[in-house]
């Protein structure tokens, strides 16, 4: 019996896997770029807009999010990257946490990866502009328009 009880527990473990396998392999993937302005002290704001590409088509974003920390200045970065494990475009919307800290003073080169509820990833990379410094807890939230 005690065998039988495993050999069941191994099948189920199996379907499990199968079937995250599955629904990966279904998903799909797109391209998303936009302009966020950072602005703080102690807290801090930030807001932006920009496009999701997916499937052919265009789909108009906005983001808009809030941080906590040591945050002082102003910046203005423009992201592009690549979005993965959507299978609709509403499945970018969301919120993305993300801790972080940095400076800049003129220009400056980013890179982040994040993670939203609905399993979206987006993998960004991004040139800003600006005098800021930061350690910082960041929300951002993104909606499609």
């Amino acid at each position: 019996m005690k065998f039988s009880g495993f050999r069941a527990g191994l099948i189920a473990v199996a379907a499990v896997v199968s079937i995250g396998l599955v629904t990966a392999a279904h998903a799909a993937s797109g391209r998303i770029n936009f302009n966020i302005v950072k602005a703080g002290f102690v807290v801090g704001g930030s807001a932006g807009s920009g496009t999701l590409t997916f499937q052919g088509r265009r789909y108009p974003i906005s983001i808009g999010g809030l941080s906590y920390g040591f945050t002082f200045g102003a910046s203005n970065t423009q992201f592009q990257g690549r979005v993965t494990n959507i299978r609709r475009p509403g499945d970018v919307a969301g919120v993305y946490a993300a801790a972080g800290g940095g400076a800049a003073l003129g220009a400056g080169a980013q890179a982040i990866v994040l993670q939203n509820p609905n399993g979206a990833t987006l993998t960004l990379t991004g040139q800003s502009i600006g005098a800021i410094v930061a350690a910082d807890l960041n929300g951002l939230a993104i909606t499609i328009q």
